[in-house]
C-alpha cells in the first residue's frame, strides 16, 4: 500500500489537490493507494502524541503509517524549506518502526517559481536519517497554481510527462 501524504494542514491546499492527482494516476496502473492529509491530524497531538505520549485519537493515524510500505510525501514550500507540520507528525511517529526500510518518493511545490527545491533537500535528509529509501527522482513542480486545469488535474506536458515517470518508476521501486 502506498500512502501519499498531503505535508500541510492549510485548507483547500494545493498539496492536497496534487495528492489527488497521484492518487487516480496510481489506481489508473493498477496500484493502491489513499491520502493522508495533516489536515487530519488532532488538534491537541502535540501535546497528547510527541514524547512518547499516544492518544487514541493519533493510535489509527499510527496504525495507518504502520501499515504502509511506500510513501509519497507532497509538500509544499514554507519559508525555504517543507511545513513544520510535517516534522512534528514525523515526529509524533514511532521511532524508528514508522519509517526504517520502507520506500519513499518526494514532490515539491511552490507557488513561486523553484518548486521546493531545498525543501525537498531538506527532507531528504531526514529521510535518510529515519531509514527511508528515497527514490531518486524527485520532482519540483513551481508556479502550482498554473498547473491545474479545470478539473483538477495536471495539464501542462512536461509535468505531466516528469510526474507519469515518476509514478512509474515509484511503482516498481
Amino acid at each position: 500500500m502506498t500512502t501519499i501524504i498531503s505535508c500541510t494542514n492549510r485548507q483547500g491546499s494545493n498539496s492536497l489537490k496534487l495528492s489527488e492527482y497521484y492518487k487516480k494516476q496510481i489506481l489508473a496502473k493498477g496500484a493502491e493507494a489513499e491520502i493522508f492529509s495533516l489536515m487530519d491530524l488532532p488538534d491537541n497531538f502535540i501535546n497528547t502524541d510527541l514524547y512518547g505520549k499516544r492518544s487514541e485519537a493519533f493510535q489509527s493515524i499510527q496504525n495507518k503509517i504502520s501499515a504502509t510500505s511506500k510513501f509519497i510525501f507532497i509538500a509544499p514550500e514554507y519559508n525555504g524549506s517543507f511545513p513544520g507540520i510535517l516534522k512534528l507528525f514525523i515526529d509524533a511517529c514511532t521511532f524508528p518502526d514508522s519509517f526504517f526500510g520502507k520506500k519513499v518518493a518526494l514532490v515539491g511545490l511552490s507557488t513561486g517559481k523553484y518548486g521546493n527545491v531545498r525543501g525537498i533537500e531538506h527532507l531528504t535528509g531526514i529521510c535518510h536519517y529515519i531509514n527511508l529509501h528515497v527514490l531518486p527522482l524527485r520532482i519540483h513542480i513551481p508556479s502550482i497554481g498554473k498547473e491545474f486545469n479545470e478539473n483538477g488535474d495536471l495539464f501542462l506536458e512536461d509535468t505531466v510527462k516528469f510526474v507519469d515517470q515518476q509514478i512509474t518508476n515509484f511503482l516498481e521501486f
